[in-house]
This record gives C-alpha cells, sequence and structure tokens, in this order.
C-alpha cells in the first residue's frame, strides 16, 4: 500500500484525536485526498499523480478481486493518458459481481482471464494488451490511439498481443471502435503530441507519412530524422512539442544553443530540397490551417 496515503482510522490508531487531525487539515499539514484518506502538505497538481494517490485512497472499499483497470492500469503501467477523465477510480471484477459506478470508483464487471491480470507496483491490474482494448472500447480515437502508440513505442506491448487480446472476445460492445484505434497505432510515433499529429493528418486526408523519416544526402550522409517524412512530395513535417526542446538540452546546455542547432538541422533539410513544415501543439486542436500548407507544399512541390 502506497505510503502517501494516510488512513483516518490508521492516524486515530497511532494517537492523533480527532481534534488533532482537524488541526492538522486547516493548517495545510494534512490534506484530504477523499473523506477519511490523507496526504501530508498539499495534493499533488499534475494530475496523474491525484490520479495515484486516489487510486490508493480508494483500496480499503475495494473487494478483494477487484484488479485496476481501464485508465487506472494505464497510469499504473506509466503511459500518457491525455485526454481522458482521471476523476474516477477505474477496477474490474468478474463478470459474476455487479458493476457500479459512483462518484470516486467505477467498477466494471467483465471477465478477466490469468493471463490478463498483471502485478504492477505491488496491485493487480488488467496486462497492457487487456488495459488497452478496455480503453479503446471506450475512450475516442484520438485518446486511445495516444495510449497505443505509447505502449508500442516503450515495447509494452507488441502488435501480434493487440491482435490476440482484440480476437479474445469479438462479441464485446465497443469492439469496432477498439480496432479501427488499435490498427493505426504505430510503435514508431515518440509522443502524444506526435499521435495527435498522426490522427489529424488522417483526418484531413493527406497522404500518409513516413513516421521517424531519416534523411540522408546522395553519398548516404545522414541529416537528420524528422517526425514525418512524405519523400516523393520532398516535404518534412515537425511537432514542435516543448518537451521535445527540453529533451535535447544536456546538463549545462545553453538552450539557445540546441535551437541554433535545430536551426541547421532545417537549413541541412532544405538544402536537400526538402520543405519544412512546423506546428506545435495549439494546431492540433484546429490543423486546418497547417493541412492546408502541407497541401500548397505537396502541389508546388
Amino acid at each position: 500500500m502506497d505510503p502517501l496515503v494516510h488512513r483516518r482510522a490508521q492516524l486515530l490508531a497511532a494517537g492523533f484525536s480527532p481534534k488533532e487531525l482537524r488541526r492538522l487539515l486547516r493548517s495545510g499539514a494534512l490534506s484530504a485526498v477523499r473523506p477519511g484518506a490523507y496526504v501530508q502538505g498539499a495534493p499533488p497538481e499534475d494530475t496523474v499523480a491525484r490520479h495515484l494517490l486516489l487510486l490508493y485512497a480508494a483500496l480499503d472499499e475495494l473487494a478483494a478481486d477487484a484488479v485496476v483497470s481501464h485508465v487506472s492500469a494505464a497510469v499504473l503501467h506509466g503511459l500518457p493518458v491525455w485526454g481522458i477523465p482521471l476523476d474516477r477510480v477505474h477496477v474490474t471484477r468478474g463478470s459474476r459481481s455487479s458493476g457500479r459506478r459512483g462518484r470516486r470508483v467505477h467498477v466494471h464487471a467483465a471477465p478477466l482471464e490469468s493471463d490478463e491480470i498483471v502485478m504492477v507496483g505491488g496491485l493487480t491490474a488488467t496486462s497492457p494488451a487487456r488495459t488497452l482494448v478496455d480503453l479503446a472500447r471506450a475512450v475516442p480515437f484520438e485518446q486511445a490511439v495516444a495510449v497505443a502508440d505509447a505502449a508500442l513505442h516503450r515495447h509494452l506491448i507488441a502488435p501480434p498481443d493487440l491482435a490476440a487480446a482484440l480476437a479474445h472476445r469479438p462479441r464485446w460492445p465497443g469492439l469496432p471502435a477498439a480496432r479501427r484505434a488499435l490498427a493505426f497505432a504505430d510503435a514508431r510515433s515518440e509522443s502524444v503530441g506526435e499521435s495527435r499529429s498522426r490522427v489529424a493528418i488522417a483526418r484531413a486526408g493527406l497522404p500518409t507519412p513516413v513516421l521517424q523519416w531519416e534523411v540522408r544526402r546522395g553519398d548516404g550522409r545522414f541529416v537528420g530524422q524528422v517526425d514525418f517524412g512524405w519523400p516523393d512530395l520532398r516535404t518534412v513535417g515537425e511537432f514542435d512539442g516543448r518537451a521535445k526542446y527540453g529533451a535535447l538540452v544536456r546538463p549545462g546546455q545553453d538552450p539557445a544553443e540546441v535551437l541554433y542547432r535545430e536551426k541547421l538541422r532545417e537549413d541541412e533539410l532544405r538544402a536537400e530540397d526538402l520543405a519544412v513544415v512546423r506546428w506545435a501543439w495549439p494546431d492540433l486542436d484546429a490543423f486546418g490551417a497547417v493541412a492546408e500548407r502541407l497541401r500548397r507544399r505537396f502541389h508546388s512541390g
């Protein structure tokens, strides 16, 4: 059990009085994760970290056969859960149990095979394959693709495992949507931004790009790797996420140097008669302008 979560009953048993607990809560030394469950200091601002606290805080009220599932299992597996609500803890119990959707916990009732259950951080959770299928049946296409891309990229699962999980229960509700999302998933996508970009490109009706295209000169010398490439159309696409540039900055390195090196890299790409089209996170919510820039380049090339 996570030591960060303190139960009221445990604190009382340790000698704290109800009055002391109220004083600690008023002072901010303790914060309520949920009624009867506290964390020292302020709760984390990060929604994923808060969800983990909600999960551990809910353990006392869950049945012994409850298995962490859906988005809660994705969080346990360390997968990005962009755009998926984290206000409820999700668990699954065998199909003989009844499901319920409470304010803080959603209990799903569904069959669970032994190979669909794994241990993660001391908790029983659905396997990566089962987690992805459950999520892809329940969340929008874009969110499902982002989680599946990350699982494939991090080698938590291989495409044959996904195919087997989809085929295991062919009549489940939502399975057609899950098949579409998981068939679209690609291990070469390196971030949620790149996953969302792939979806946006497909929805705009643009040609399918080569992911992580390695650009080389005629003599074979490596020029650079780009997020999206259309070799025949002499165009590259780059998603400019803030985290991307942060990852490129080495300890002690000036961020301006990283930006300068990126400019030199882009100059080299252009020298190979490649147009470079860039976009950022805000563009993904209204991709039309970026799609039009790409189309103009495709036609002019």
